[in-house]
């Protein structure tokens, strides 16, 4: 529908099994719904080629690519010269997700952190955004992004934010963005939405993380790239913006963080 405001799901998986044989569908309603750009992420190398074929096959797709910080200590580590290399693909648009998580696998935390310095490095070297996990591990999140940023700057957007207002201020000094998930529209997600309020509205995406984190009133079912939509409905809420205002800022957030996407033109 021409009059339905624009935005961008800056973060889902659409390689993933939930999604099998309904890709089609899934990707027109999420355009029905005014999603015009997906980007879809790769959480392990040995899945590039399949989320690359995403990517070609679907217009409004692009892709990322990285190791997830659960899956760092169960395969050999990346390097830069490999990541650079993936990169150079036309709809390749960000390094990772990377970052760390303590929740799950904090037994593997001094291989997170090498592998994320790994990401982090591959980002400076392309000129692409790092994309972020965090996940109970906000002061080592805060010390390592910031000791690589004074080492030599890079962009970075903090995926599915939901740290604490600490890890927050730390990234926004850095000029980094955080993303809106469907967290924030939960109910007992205020802290999280006070949070997101005090950051500049200048810095904030919005994403799915599809098939994980639906908002209301899915919640508990599977996500996909149009409830993106119902996340930025609160996000303009959160901020006191009519939808139209705050879909037409999170593009130009993504635009200027997300520079090759933002330039990209099919060839055809």
């Amino acid at each position: 529908m021409p009059d339905t405001p624009e935005i961008t799901d800056s973060h889902c998986h659409l390689d993933f099994p939930d999604f099998e044989g309904e890709l089609p569908d899934v990707i027109e309603r999420a355009v029905a719904a005014g999603v015009s750009r997906m980007v879809t992420i790769c959480t392990k190398l040995e899945n590039e080629s399949k989320v690359r074929e995403i990517a070609e096959t679907y217009e409004p797709v692009f892709y990322a690519v990285g190791v997830h910080p659960m899956s760092a200590g169960k395969a050999p580590l990346t390097t830069v010269e490999e990541l650079v290399a993936l990169a150079r693909h036309p709809k390749l648009v960000g390094i990772g997700e990377t970052g760390l998580d303590y929740y799950y696998t904090a037994e593997s935390k001094a291989i997170q952190q090498e592998s994320l310095c790994i990401h982090i490095e591959a980002a400076r070297q392309t000129d692409l955004p790092l994309i972020i996990h965090a996940r109970a591990a906000d002061e080592d999140m805060a010390r390592i992004l910031t000791e690589e940023f004074r080492a030599a700057p890079y962009r970075c957007v903090m995926h599915c934010f939901s740290s604490g207002p600490e890890l927050a201020a730390a990234a926004l000094e850095l000029g980094f963005y955080l993303s809106m998930s469907g967290i924030t529209a939960f109910p007992k997600s205020q802290n999280l939405r006070d949070i997101f309020a005090s950051a500049p509205v200048d810095r904030i995406l919005v994403e799915t993380d599809a098939p994980y984190l639906s908002p209301p009133p899915h919640r508990g079912r599977r996500n996909e790239p149009a409830y993106s939509a119902l996340t930025a409905q609160k996000g303009a809420e959160v901020f006191g913006m009519s939808y139209r205002e705050f879909a037409a800022q999170t593009q130009e957030n993504f635009d200027r963080l997300f520079t090759k996407a933002a330039n990209w033109r099919d060839s055809d």
